[in-house]
C-alpha cells in the first residue's frame, strides 16, 4: 500500500483501489487529491497484474464533495499561463485509460466529484447517497464536468442539474444512466467485489483494445466508426487472447489469457 497525504493507492488482487483520504473535508478535491488520483491511474497502467481500478472515498458520508471551498483561494486559483488545468488533466488521463474502473459511491457526489463518477466506465452507489451540481450556488458552473456528463445523462436532466444546482438522490442518478447499480450501504462493498469478477476473468487484450476503439469511435459518424471497427476486429482475431479464447472454448475449458 502507497499513501499520498491525501489518497491512499493499495492493490488488492487484481484490483487496483483509489481511496480519496479526507473523510472530514468530505473527500473534497484539492491539489493533493488531484495529484493521487493521476499517481493510482498510471501506476495502475503500469502494472500488467492490475485488471480493474477502484475509485472510492474514505468513510462513509461522502465520496467527494467537489472543490475544497474552505480555501477557495486554492480551489479557483489558476495559472494563467499554463493552457491545462489539473483538473481537466485528470478527466484527460482517464478517457484515455485502456482498464476499465468502477466508482465505489458511499457518499455524497457533488460537483468535481461528479467529474470523478463520470470518468469511470461503472458505477455503484449505496441507496441513501445524494448527487448535485451546485456551482451555481456558490457562482460558478460545473464547466470541466459537462464534458463527460452531457454524453452519459439525458440532456434536459443536465441542464436541470446544472442550472439548479438543486440534488437529486441515487434512485435519481440510476435512472439518468449515472449508476449501474444501487445497493443498501451494508451491500455495497460485495457488490464491488462482484462486479471486479465479472472484468477479471476476461480476456484483459479485448477489454484493453475495447476501451481503446469505444473511446476513438465517439466522435465519428456511422460510416468512419464502422470502418474503424471493421479493421479492428481484424487485429483482434490475431491476438493471442483471441487464440486462447477461441480453443478455451472448443475445448470446454476456462481460457488462460496471456494478455497479449
Amino acid at each position: 500500500m502507497t499513501d499520498h497525504p491525501s489518497v491512499i493507492l493499495e492493490q488488492r488482487g487484481s484490483a487496483y483501489w483509489i481511496t480519496i483520504n479526507r473523510p472530514d473535508k468530505r473527500n473534497a478535491l484539492n491539489g493533493d487529491v488531484i495529484a493521487g488520483i493521476a499517481r493510482g491511474y498510471r501506476e495502475a497502467h503500469d502494472d500488467s497484474a492490475v485488471r480493474v481500478i477502484v475509485l472510492t472515498g474514505a468513510g462513509d458520508k461522502a465520496f467527494c464533495a467537489g472543490a475544497d471551498l474552505q480555501n477557495s483561494g486554492a480551489a479557483f486559483a489558476f495559472d494563467f499561463s499554463s493552457p491545462n488545468v489539473d483538473y481537466a488533466d485528470l478527466l484527460r488521463l482517464s478517457q484515455n485509460a485502456t482498464k476499465p474502473a468502477i466508482a465505489r459511491v458511499g457518499g455524497v457526489c457533488l460537483a468535481g466529484g461528479m467529474g470523478l463518477l463520470c470518468m469511470t466506465d461503472l458505477a455503484v452507489a449505496a441507496d441513501h447517497v445524494m448527487f448535485g451540481l451546485p456551482e451555481v450556488k456558490v457562482g460558478v458552473f460545473p464547466m470541466q464536468v459537462m464534458s463527460l456528463l452531457q454524453r452519459i445523462a439525458p440532456p434536459r436532466l443536465v441542464s436541470e442539474w446544472a442550472l439548479s444546482g438543486e440534488p437529486f438522490d441515487a434512485k435519481a442518478a440510476l435512472a439518468a444512466g449515472l449508476l449501474n447499480y444501487v445497493v443498501p450501504a451494508a451491500e455495497l462493498d460485495a457488490k464491488i467485489d462482484w462486479l471486479i469478477g465479472r472484468l477479471v476473468d476476461k480476456s484483459p487484450t479485448a477489454i484493453r483494445r475495447g476501451k481503446y476503439a469505444m473511446r476513438a469511435i465517439a466522435a465519428m459518424s456511422f460510416d468512419e466508426s464502422i470502418a474503424y471497427t471493421e479493421s479492428q476486429i481484424a487485429l483482434l482475431a490475431m491476438t493471442e487472447d483471441a487464440k486462447e479464447g477461441m480453443k478455451a472454448f472448443a475445448e470446454k475449458r476456462k481460457p488462460l489469457w496471456p494478455g497479449k
